[in-house]
């Protein structure tokens, strides 16, 4: 199985872009809707989730884990690879490397919680592949909880993608990136405030590309992975608003299997 974690729901845009992908691949998910949000907790206890996540998910028969949130991919990346020996992925890498590939003023945007913000990862990971890049990051704490809420095409939400935007939009960004997989649930949305000439680049588009590239040159790898179009969708809380969400996300009946960790 293919095991994908996320402090919430947003980690299933990644779901969804593995699927498309990797059509009948096996895939077990966990949502830690008890303690979402992750971007607003301190680093030691987003590498404490990660760490029981993973442990997790590979009880339940991962052989490589998608880290499919960013928060936890830009603080608990290093931690987690000294941790466990199995293919691990975080979404922060394959985000950075096609914003520069597709950039061409270099002017990079980024939106993403408090933590992913505050850790400069997408700034780093950007300017050590080139140098001469300017990077522009904004925190958008609300968003999560908005996703979270199912209010994504609400006025309020408009409003508020619309004012964190306005400082990228000063600096006349021609990429921006979606630091947050909660984020693709509010694409269009943010298209439509940041400008159609603004490339957007989608974390969850990208690591299921990079998961498919590794496969596909992995094959002791590859062969491990069940192949049954088996999903398992776990969540440490169980809402309404969750199971309707996902179903939207994934376009498929889903079934959610509450545990404790």
């Amino acid at each position: 199985m293919i095991g994908v974690f996320d402090s919430g729901i947003g980690g299933l845009t990644v779901v969804r872009s593995l699927m498309e992908r990797l059509s009948g691949y096996d895939i077990v998910y966990f949502g830690d809707t008890a303690r979402t949000p992750y971007g607003t907790k301190s680093a030691e206890t987003v590498i404490s989730y990660s760490l029981e996540n993973i442990e997790f998910l590979l009880k339940n028969g991962a052989k490589i884990v998608v880290m499919a949130c960013n928060t936890a991919s830009s603080v608990a990346s290093h931690r987690v690879a000294e941790t466990f020996d199995i293919p691990i992925f975080e979404v922060v890498t394959p985000a950075t490397k096609q914003a520069v590939n597709r950039s061409g003023n270099l002017a990079v945007g980024v939106i993403g919680t408090r933590a992913t913000i505050k850790s400069g990862i997408y700034e780093k990971k950007i300017k050590a592949l080139k140098p001469a890049a300017k990077v522009y990051s904004v925190a958008c704490p609300l968003l999560v909880p908005l996703v979270e809420e199912g209010w994504l095409k609400k006025p309020e939400t408009m409003m508020i993608i619309k004012k964190y935007l306005h400082p990228l939009r000063v600096r006349q960004i021609d990429t921006l990136i979606l630091g947050c997989t909660h984020y693709p649930l509010l694409k269009d949305q943010i298209q439509r405030k940041i400008g159609k000439k603004v490339i957007i680049i989608d974390s969850s588009i990208a690591v299921a590309e990079k998961v498919k590239s590794f496969l596909d040159t992995h094959p002791e790898v590859d062969h491990l992975l069940g192949k049954k179009d088996e999903f398992r969708l776990f969540v440490s809380d169980i809402t309404e608003q969750f199971e309707k969400t996902a179903r939207i996300t994934l376009k498929r009946k889903v079934f959610l299997e509450h545990i404790k960790l």
